[in-house]
């Protein structure tokens, strides 16, 4: 039955989750700071190719953080503009606690927890009913994984200024002579199986973007092959249509 957890608890209760974690690991939480263990336990999950949600609240992710998580391949991660909801499980555990996945929470305040175990005959009707709520707040939250920070601001603390609609795990653009969907070079490596480092290399090797005083630009061959310049939440990225897949294939 359910187990009752202290700060302390919450904690080395949420890292064994994550490290149990086999086919998924969600973790949804306003605030989102990670401290080094909890990046290197996604690390390993990276290494396992474990599927890795991630929901935030508050408009305070910075970018390089924004940029470390996007550039996991098995991760994708997710604005929900109302969440307040702090709760953390694989596809045997759950904790709902009032910590966020913030090491300053961690280190700092006095929380509570429940740790809810699915194989106990009492407790999965609280997970399976917690796990319908969770899908809920998937499907109505902002996919970040097509949207790119822009050249040159790490250090900055970089948000949406408006609020977010939901959008689809996919940019659709007007509709020009190429039709389909469009991708951010991260998306690609999401789609591919490839660094993000290692899709813009290849792309530059084609001659569709090229360095320019550590800029990567779109080219004049890009943009006939129906590459666009896009507008995202933190500046403006390169979109490729789909056409580009069997290329780089």
């Amino acid at each position: 039955m359910a187990k009752y957890l202290r700060t302390s608890g919450i904690t080395a209760g949420v890292e064994e989750l994550i490290r149990e974690a086999r086919e998924r690991l969600y973790i949804i939480s306003p605030y989102l700071k990670l401290s080094d263990n909890i990046r290197e336990l996604l690390n390993d999950k990276e290494r396992e190719k474990a599927e890795v949600r991630i929901i935030f609240g508050k408009q305070e992710l910075s970018p390089p953080e924004m940029s470390y998580l996007q550039n996991l391949k098995y991760v994708r991660l997710y604005f929900s503009k109302n969440l307040h909801a702090k709760c953390y499980l694989n596809e045997r555990k759950m904790i709902i606690s009032s910590m966020n996945l913030y090491e300053f929470s961690q280190q700092n305040n006095r929380e509570m927890g429940i740790l809810i175990e699915r194989e106990n005959e009492a407790d999965r009707q609280v997970y399976d009913d917690a796990w319908k709520d969770i899908e809920s707040i998937l499907n109505n939250a902002t996919d970040f994984s097509y949207i790119e920070a822009p050249k040159g601001k790490e250090n900055e603390k970089t948000a949406p200024t408006k609020p977010l609609a939901p959008v689809q795990e996919t940019v659709t653009l007007p509709k020009t002579k190429y039709y389909g969907k469009y991708f951010s070079s991260s998306a690609l490596s999401k789609e591919l199986g490839i660094s993000k480092k290692d899709i813009d290399s290849k792309i530059e090797k084609m001659k569709w973007i090229e360095n320019k005083n550590g800029e990567l630009v779109l080219t004049t061959l890009g943009k006939s092959k129906g590459a666009e310049i896009k507008k995202g939440q933190y500046g403006d990225y390169i979109a490729y249509p789909e056409t580009i897949i069997k290329e780089l294939g």
